[in-house]
């Protein structure tokens, strides 16, 4: 079991709008005025000054992590395979690719071996670069292959220092955007600053490396940026195409590196669709970001090899949806309220049933299944009756995909993240209600004229997408813990965009007969400065400390199989056991596995459950019938998961086993009533009181404290 102890050693101005307000530059028949010379002057000296200080927050930011990582684990002194046990489940697997690419004799080799891998599953042949999302491995380990860098940085850090300036680029997209958003820096810089002292909640990659996330999480941020100078009014013909080129590229390399990509657009999607819907959005340039959606995830689909999962994706399906019914009901946004709301109705309808014909269709077609186990997981997981089904209570037990915890909004509300995020939140969706409702009836009513005017300056289309993107993905954060990294990142570009708009601060001042164009100014320049220095004094000695702070990676159980396991077993020798672990073993010895961390294919699903039949109640016979299937020749056995603590009885490993296998669980408490007593003992504990029975089959090889390691037998 992995610990981190102490280490043994003792050595050791203000800022101005980059843009003044649109409607101060713009004619009345829609044409761009010049700016006066000062005034263009002065917006490249705060555009400058405004970069600079992104470009600095992001490279300090990436430092900050970095620094995070060498001091928790103190990277540079340990061996090469405690770094690498430091990689812990996935992400272990994927970096062996990494690691894999770089020891081939050549780059052609090293792709050959991706494509025509027989081991990671062992009797199959698998393509990797179709079944995962590495081609961002396969690329830094080309890149560290041609570049003159092999003597002066070891590839494991090539790697990590990459994925730590991703954090850069992360933080320089969120300054971006609350910047675009508010029209000053300052609320870049805000946004910035919120991040970082919410780093437990905005970011794990210190501590998780190489997870799909913290390559793709960076792409992500980028392509928001880009939508919101796309929403913007009265842009050029030639800053529309290159940003829209810019949402490609970003949609492209976020695909590329996430297998949940589709997931994560589709909310994306909805939140295009909802505006479009309700005309708060032009729907030209909603039509293109359906359409680069679509391109950026065909493009994917073709490098990986024509992967069935992403052809068979709702994504795909909702957007072909929206555009089928778009040409259908042509006159959908004429009317007045009651005819829009009716076609509005139907047009949702309409798209929800082509959607989920057109998914069917496809996965019939593909016979595709591999994404079964996550909407059997939602379903169990929103209520929609009880389920036996392993891999969705595989999930359902695992905090991570739990709700988000309580303890989460206390931890942002010590920053005021919180506090500031639900004012423009709540401000801002009574904006949105009344513009919706103007919008669908149509009203232009002249007493309405100047509270209707004030409402929609506040919500310009990028602040409307802010708003609907915030609440979808808030939504996705709420039922599930381990997405929150994509709603709070945000929260900080929403929060910090609120506190520095113009339009929201003169909305407030105008409901309490307070407004004035010198007050708005003064107030949203004060309030973020003083919020700023509230941060720093309160947090930056903690910062200090943290960073001062030295640890050491510790887990001897571990380093002790890996050694073994290199020292005393053959090249091709076939490890069976728990994903996580075996993730390790073909990242730290090369040796074949049975199963992996990777779970979105139906096959490994179903191997996978056979395989921990060796944490259930089966007979000696049964299991090592089950393991030689797959060609095991040893399987190691956990204590720590052969005698769970960690989750409460009905989501341990062995009581998720045994109630797919119809068998009652341990221990006290209820137990459903069909569910029976099992005819043989759990087989993880009664192997090693070294049975007749069971050492005909299995003989122990290796032991410690954490782990026992039985090879076996090959019976005719």
């Amino acid at each position: 079991m992995t610990t981190i102890r102490q280490r043994r050693v003792g050595k050791g101005s203000e800022a101005a709008e980059d843009q003044p307000p649109e409607e101060t530059n713009v004619k009345p028949d829609g044409k761009i005025l010049p700016d006066p010379p000062g005034g263009k002057l002065w917006s490249i000296l705060s555009v400058t000054v405004g970069g600079i200080v992104a470009i600095s927050l992001g490279l300090l930011t990436s430092v900050y992590v970095a620094t995070l990582h060498e001091n928790d684990l103190w990277f540079s002194n340990i061996k090469e395979v405690e770094r690498e046990i430091s990689f812990r489940t996935e992400c272990g697997l994927y970096y062996s690719y990494y690691k894999q690419m770089i020891q081939a004799a050549s780059i052609q080799q090293g792709l050959h071996g991706l494509v025509y891998d027989n081991k990671t599953e062992s009797v199959r042949t698998i393509n990797i670069l179709e079944r995962m999302n590495v081609y961002q491995e396969v690329f830094l380990s080309i890149l560290y292959r041609i570049l003159p860098i092999q003597q002066y940085l070891e590839p494991v850090y090539f790697y990590i220092y990459t994925l730590f300036g991703l954090q850069a680029v992360y933080v320089i997209a969120l300054y971006v955007t609350s910047w675009l958003l508010s029209g000053t820096w300052l609320s870049g810089l805000l946004a910035a600053c919120w991040y970082i002292t919410n780093r437990v909640d905005t970011t794990r990659v210190e501590f998780t490396i190489p997870l799909r996330e913290n390559w793709a999480l960076p792409f992500f941020a980028v392509q928001i940026a880009a939508i919101t100078y796309l929403l913007r009014t009265h842009l050029q013909p030639a800053q529309e195409r290159l940003t829209l080129m810019a949402v490609f590229i970003a949609t492209f390399l976020f695909s590329l590196t996430w297998q949940f990509n589709q997931f994560m657009m589709l909310i994306q999607a909805l939140a295009l669709f909802i505006l479009d819907s309700l005309d708060m959005l032009p729907t030209a340039k909603v039509t293109w970001l359906y359409i680069i959606q679509i391109s950026g995830l065909l493009l994917v689909c073709v490098l990986q090899f024509f992967n069935s999962m992403i052809l068979g994706s709702l994504l795909i399906s909702f957007n072909v949806s929206v555009l089928i019914a778009r040409t259908i009901q042509k006159n959908l946004k004429k009317g007045g309220l009651l005819s829009r709301l009716g076609k509005l109705i139907l047009h949702v309808l309409l798209v929800l049933c082509l959607t989920l014909l057109i998914n069917k269709f496809i996965k019939k077609i593909l016979n595709l299944e591999s994404d079964e186990h996550i909407f059997k997981f939602l379903k169990a997981k929103f209520g929609f009756g009880a389920t036996r089904d392993f891999d969705a209570n595989l999930y359902l037990c695992e905090e991570a995909f739990g709700l988000l915890p309580l303890n989460t909004f206390s931890r942002l509300s010590s920053t005021l993240l919180f506090y500031v995020y639900g004012f423009v939140l709540f401000l801002l969706t009574v904006a949105a209600v009344i513009v919706a409702f103007r919008n669908l009836s149509g009203s232009n009513q002249v007493h309405l004229k100047d509270k209707v005017e004030e409402y929609t300056v506040t919500l310009k289309p990028e602040a409307a997408y802010s708003l609907v993107h915030t609440v979808l993905f808030g939504c996705l954060a709420l039922s599930t813990m381990r997405m929150k990294y994509l709603w709070t990142s945000h929260m900080c570009v929403f929060a910090s965009f609120g506190l520095c708009s113009t339009e929201v601060w003169k909305l407030i001042l105008k409901c309490l007969h307070l407004y004035t164009s010198q007050r708005t100014q003064v107030i949203k320049y004060s309030i973020p400065l003083i919020t700023l220095l509230y941060i720093s004094f309160k947090f930056w000695p903690g910062i200090m400390d943290e960073l001062s702070e030295l640890r050491e990676f510790y887990d001897p159980d571990t380093v002790e199989l890996m050694n073994w396991i290199k020292s005393n077993t053959p090249n091709t020798a076939v490890f069976a056991g728990s994903m996580q672990l075996l993730a390790g073993v073909k990242l730290c010895t090369g040796r074949t596995l049975t199963n992996h961390p990777h779970y979105e294919d139906k096959n490994l699903r179903e191997r996978t459950k056979q395989i921990y039949q060796i944490y259930a109640r089966r007979s000696p016979g049964e299991v090592h019938g089950i393991l030689r299937s797959f060609g095991t020749d040893y399987v190691i056995l956990e204590d720590s998961i052969c005698y769970e603590r960690r989750h409460s009885r009905g989501c341990r490993l062995r009581d998720l086993l045994d109630v797919a296998n119809g068998h009652i669980m341990d221990g006290l408490g209820e137990n459903e009533p069909d569910l029976k007593p099992s005819l043989y003992p759990r087989f993880c504990e009664e192997i090693k009181k070294n049975l007749p029975s069971y050492t005909m089959h299995f003989t122990r090889v290796f032991q410690n404290k954490t782990f026992h390691v039985y090879r076996l037998a090959k019976h005719k």
